[in-house]
């Protein structure tokens, strides 16, 4: 019962954003432009300006790397076996690669484990927001109605200011420059608040999930690749890292989070069977309601 309620919270939050959208019907992309431009910038930088640099940061890196080439393998060869189009290929990369780090993964951290498991979260979520604008768009991109080109691919990375405002976050903390505490209240205020609303976003987009036909048979792989070979995958990479028990427990934690949400965006926008990622992105959340709770309790918490 104690597993249920740390992820309880979330969810009363999911189902805030889903009813909202439901009775009332929101510009989804406008509030998930705030979120990701004007807001999550400011919890990026406050975690690396405020936590100083250890070897656990690039053991982060190493790790979402690894997991990511790890992942695109095993879709790319289930995808070929099942003699998938390219569209549907792209489509399960998107769902099977990339988790919910963001407005999934880091509040049920913070639920779990507190502020310092709740930091290297965000470390987490930064790096797997970069891999996700690059390849993620990519692939978007190629299985797409409308083929784009590798460069328009690198100019929406350059233009995420997540990226930006964490490099500025490591720079300072690196520099002799303390930002005034006035300055870091105002930053806070709205770090704090970039959470709960990448979460209600979350609510939103799949009260918007377009249930139509899909092949279900290509969702039940990617939900086997998400929820199960995923964090079995990152238990594995962790036996080798000589990291700290709290850290292993995050990134455990972060890699069995179902699909991202921002998939759904990239496949609707580039036209990459839309339908089947956000059925996908739907299905392992409502699985993640049980499995979530399974390896919080494998993990002791």
């Amino acid at each position: 019962m104690d597993l249920i309620l740390i992820i309880l919270p979330v969810f009363i939050i999911f189902f805030i954003g889903y009813m909202g959208q439901k009775l009332i019907g929101f510009d989804i992309k406008s509030i998930s432009t705030v979120a990701l431009y004007l807001m999550s910038p400011f919890l990026a930088f406050r975690t690396f300006y405020s936590n100083a640099l250890t070897m656990d940061y690039l053991y982060i890196v190493l790790f979402c790397l690894a997991l990511t080439v790890v992942l695109l393998a095993i879709v790319w060869l289930t995808a070929r076996a099942m003699k998938s189009t390219r569209p549907q290929l792209s489509a399960m990369i998107l769902g099977g690669v990339f988790m919910n780090s963001g407005n999934y993964g880091a509040p049920v951290v913070l639920f779990a484990f507190g502020a310092a498991g709740f930091d290297y979260a965000v470390v987490m979520m930064v790096f797997q927001s970069l891999l996700m604008n690059t390849i993620g768009i990519f692939f978007a991109s190629i299985g797409g109605e409308e083929k784009a080109t590798l460069r328009q691919s690198f100019q929406r990375v350059i233009r995420m200011p997540l990226i930006y405002a964490a490099v500025l976050g490591v720079g300072l903390q690196l520099l002799p420059i303390t930002v005034p505490q006035t300055l870091m209240e105002g930053i806070s205020l709205v770090a704090d608040a970039s959470i709960p609303t990448v979460m209600l976003v979350l609510g939103m987009q799949l009260a918007a999930i377009a249930r139509k036909k899909v092949a279900y048979r290509y969702v039940s792989a990617v939900v086997v690749v998400r929820m199960v070979l995923s964090p079995l995958i990152a238990a594995g990479f962790l036996y080798f890292m000589p990291i700290n028990d709290l850290l292993k427990a995050v990134i455990i934690v972060q890699s069995a989070m179902p699909s991202a949400a921002n998939t759904t965006m990239f496949a609707l926008q580039f036209g990459t069977e839309p339908d089947l990622v956000s059925f996908t992105t739907f299905i392992t959340t409502l699985i993640s309601i049980v499995t979530i709770p399974l390896v919080l309790f494998f993990l002791g918490v």
